[in-house]
């Protein structure tokens, strides 16, 4: 997710904001299609199945709850990640692997700094959240969590749904799956993440004479023109927002998505 300026912490729109754009990182565009091999992410599914559990409609994360041997688990897990050359891999297996990259580091960001309230409490002095330090150095590249998210998934996929894909602990980020990413499961996880995010208050929810939806439409607005547009895109899977105001807030909510 994101980083901007001074803001305050729970609900709020940010009109001013301007999200990082989609820049195309294009060393990463490579694959192999040939190679069917699957890369394992079972050591993520197990602490997935271990310290997820959902509450409303919130995945939450026991962060508080997490063993020392857990926490050198999801780093043993890192390590391997970082071993791997995704270049060498098919894009539908390369697209798991980079969305369930970005939400191990980002745990394992969460977990080296708690207790904390928000991820956006993570960074520098001056900087709001992690999502420009370096993490992870993979083929010899040093890489960020925004160039994942903004110079690989988005720009080389084109895919609007990936915004329902990765997690920046947050409550008001789509849930954090509860299933690792796989080069099968993926068009599954995303399609059902969406309906699940858009469906829900945090997604989009009518106030009065106005339609006040994730601030993830606004910051991210132009991923959703293959769908016609932010409002073709959430009725596309909420067709009961047909007739919705179309005065429009944003609103998003940066606490920390933890089981308490």
């Amino acid at each position: 997710m994101p980083r901007f300026a001074i803001v305050t912490l729970a609900l709020f729109s940010l009109p001013l904001y301007a999200a990082p754009e989609a820049k195309l990182w294009s060393y990463w565009q490579q694959s192999n299609e040939s190679n069917s091999t699957e890369i394992s992410h079972q050591a993520w599914q197990e602490l997935l199945n271990r310290y997820i559990s959902e509450q409303g409609e919130h995945n939450l994360f026991a962060y508080k709850a997490v063993t020392q041997e857990d926490n050198a688990k999801l780093d043993n897990y890192l390590n391997q990640m970082a071993q791997v050359n995704p270049l060498q891999y098919s894009k539908d297996e390369q697209y798991a692997y980079w969305v369930n990259l970005y939400n191990a580091i980002t745990v394992d960001l969460i977990l080296e700094a708690y207790p904390v309230s928000s991820i956006t409490k993570l960074g520098g002095l001056f900087s709001f959240g992690p999502w420009d330090e370096d993490v992870i150095t993979i083929n010899g590249k040093t890489i960020t969590l925004n160039d994942i998210e903004h110079r690989i998934l988005r720009p080389i996929w084109q895919e609007p749904r990936t915004h329902y894909a990765v997690n920046c602990a947050s409550l008001g980020c789509p849930n954090l799956q509860q299933q690792a990413f796989s080069a099968d499961n993926t068009e599954q996880l995303l399609e059902s993440a969406a309906i699940s995010f858009i469906n829900s208050n945090k997604g989009a929810q009518v106030e009065g004479n106005k339609l006040v939806i994730s601030s993830i439409y606004d910051w991210f607005g132009k991923d959703f023109a293959i769908d016609g547009g932010v409002r073709a895109h959430i009725e596309k899977y909420r067709p009961s927002l047909t007739n919705a105001p179309d005065s429009i807030d944003y609103e998003y909510n940066w606490s920390l998505n933890e089981k308490r």
